[in-house]
């Protein structure tokens, strides 16, 4: 069965272009042009992912993700937009999307991140690392659990996304080891945006206010020019 995609984008010429190279890649794409119809869509029918741009008329992209999400629908999110301020990427990560990608963009990068979210979101807990999914792993009092994908400081739980969730573990599971931006891409990402990529660190942002809003201390560590690691303070 050919995997399918939902693509909502108010400028036609976009969405037929899109439309025509997914097609040719082998999706089966449905397309809309606002965000009222990408909600109907999106619960009348079942999609593999969703590629959704911020600015459109009525409901914007923001407001689809957030209340697909509010709803339950975990259909991984790919958000397009013209706008590229840090800002602007961490409302739509706080609306729940699972990559961002700025306008104009490559059709290529797009088919890679596309596909990048498909592999992530067809994963089994058991294809996690060793030591197994139903091994619960912590760092101090933060509780992480693959099984249940799930994540605790002491009693309070951690309301993460498919993404968050990715890069919490990783980190985790690799406690005390610093690992370098193109390895942390390549493993939750599928895919190395390059040196002037901005989404990991949008990530790591999030993650760290995230824990902060729960009492946690400071858990993830910067190590400039390389990268990030787990450890006690």
């Amino acid at each position: 069965m050919p995997q399918r995609v939902l693509v909502a984008d108010d400028d036609r010429a976009i969405r037929e272009s899109l439309a025509r190279a997914l097609e040719l890649e082998g999706y089966e794409v449905a397309t809309v042009a606002d965000g009222v119809e990408a909600l109907t869509r999106a619960r009348r029918s079942a999609f593999d992912a969703l590629v959704v741009d911020v600015m459109m008329p009525d409901v914007d992209g923001l407001a689809v993700c957030r209340v697909l999400r509010a709803e339950g629908d975990r259909t991984p999110v790919l958000m397009l937009t013209a706008r590229v301020e840090t800002p602007d990427r961490v409302a739509g990560l706080d609306a729940g999307a699972d990559d961002y990608l700025p306008k104009p963009f490559e059709l290529d990068e797009l088919l890679a991140r596309l596909r990048a979210l498909l592999r992530r979101a067809s994963c089994t807990p058991d294809d996690s690392a060793e030591g197994g999914a139903g091994s619960r792993l912590w760092v101090g009092s933060l509780c992480v659990d693959p099984g249940a994908r799930r994540v605790w400081w002491r009693v309070q739980e951690l309301e993460l996304s498919k993404t968050e969730f990715d890069l919490m573990e990783l980190l985790v599971r690799n406690e005390g080891i610093v690992l370098d931006h193109a390895t942390i891409y390549d493993r939750i990402w599928g895919y190395d945006f390059g040196a002037d990529s901005k989404n990991l660190a949008v990530y790591i942002g999030y993650l760290r206010r995230k824990l902060t809003a729960v009492g946690a201390p400071a858990l993830i560590h910067t190590v400039r020019g390389v990268g990030y690691a787990v450890r006690e303070p």
